[in-house]
């Protein structure tokens, strides 16, 4: 068995919104390459298979399904952020599909954890429509795929890109069996993720954001997740951990504004290992969102599958007084539904 599974495939190039679109192919050949000249024992790249519409369905409008499905081969602009050209229909398919393979990896045993190097990327797209460079909700269809068809009950989903995944808070925000935990700079794109936005019906309490100022780094998010996710993610006890692994708020990236290292995401990736080997047999698996400084996301991408296959990760300072801060406006709230 290989101790740590990627999922990619050279289709996902085939996505190419433009020259000058941040969301570029360049951003997985960065990867790629990073993990090529420097390789980690214990992993294993293995081609996906695309989602079927069944399993698009279980989160996204049949008529949205449809509507993507018709555009195939085509040049379309979706929104504002986010282009189709004639191969990225086809690459929205295989990275929905290859969250999908990578939960059932890690469900079955296969593996003891996973990550999904593929694009588009997938946490800003809703159950009807795209937005933010995202077609298809990847880390919801693989959290609906576990719940409907590999036997877990509760999902925890840890979201740290620097945006706000609207469109995972709105595939759950009425349900207990996904947790949705997300750190992310606000006011920012795509202007949700307020701390009062904490899910309703049976789902109030188990949608949990934390908003951030902007400059926040290693020290701040790790001590995010000490003192908020894991007494959470304790009293929840997921049996399976998904990641949105978004590596926008690196500090050299051109669009996040944060200062966040290598060593930071090491730390967060280490943190949610921790979280699923005490409840989840060790079941976790990441999801690539976003990251558009090359460099930046090459080497993060790295230091946290290093991680994966066991790596500890480095220590970091102390958190910063906005950190501080951020943490106890979050406590205040989420304090009524969790013992923080």
């Amino acid at each position: 068995m290989a101790h740590t599974l990627l999922f990619h495939d050279d289709r996902f190039l085939a996505h190419d919104p433009g020259a000058t679109h941040p969301e570029s192919p360049a951003r997985l050949r960065a990867i790629i390459q990073g993990l090529e000249r420097s390789p980690l024992r214990g992993t294993r790249l293995v081609t996906p298979e695309a989602a079927s519409r069944e399993q698009l369905e279980r989160v996204h409008h049949p008529s949205y399904v449809e509507e993507i499905l018709a555009l195939d081969g085509e040049h379309r602009i979706l929104d504002q952020d986010t282009t189709l050209s004639p191969g990225s229909v086809q690459a929205a398919l295989l990275s929905a599909g290859a969250a999908i393979d990578a939960v059932t990896a890690v469900s079955s045993g296969q593996a003891k954890n996973a990550f999904s190097l593929s694009r588009p990327p997938g946490h800003h797209a809703e159950p009807d429509r795209a937005m933010g460079f995202c077609i298809f909700n990847n880390v919801a269809v693989a959290a609906a795929h576990a719940l409907a068809t590999l036997g877990h009950r509760r999902v925890l989903i840890i979201d740290w890109d620097v945006h706000h995944g609207n469109g995972t808070q709105a595939a759950f925000y009425d349900r207990d069996d996904v947790l949705f935990f997300s750190t992310h700079r606000l006011p920012f794109y795509p202007g949700t993720g307020a701390l009062r936005e904490v899910g309703e019906g049976k789902g109030k309490g188990f949608n949990v954001n934390v908003p951030l100022p902007a400059r926040l780094g290693d020290g701040d998010y790790a001590a995010i997740f000490y003192e908020l996710l894991v007494p959470i993610a304790d009293a929840y006890r997921p049996d399976l951990v998904l990641v949105s692994a978004g590596f926008d708020s690196h500090a050299d990236d051109p669009l996040g504004g944060m200062g966040v290292t290598p060593a930071g995401f090491a730390h967060l990736c280490a943190l949610a290992g921790l979280i699923a080997d005490r409840h989840a047999g060790g079941k976790l698996a990441l999801f690539l969102e976003g990251g558009y400084d090359l460099e930046g996301l090459s080497r993060s991408v790295h230091a946290c599958v290093e991680v994966l296959t066991g790596a500890s990760p480095p220590l970091l300072g102390p958190p910063e007084p906005q950190g501080l801060e951020a943490i106890e406006e979050a406590k205040q709230i989420h304090g009524r539904y969790w013992a923080l």
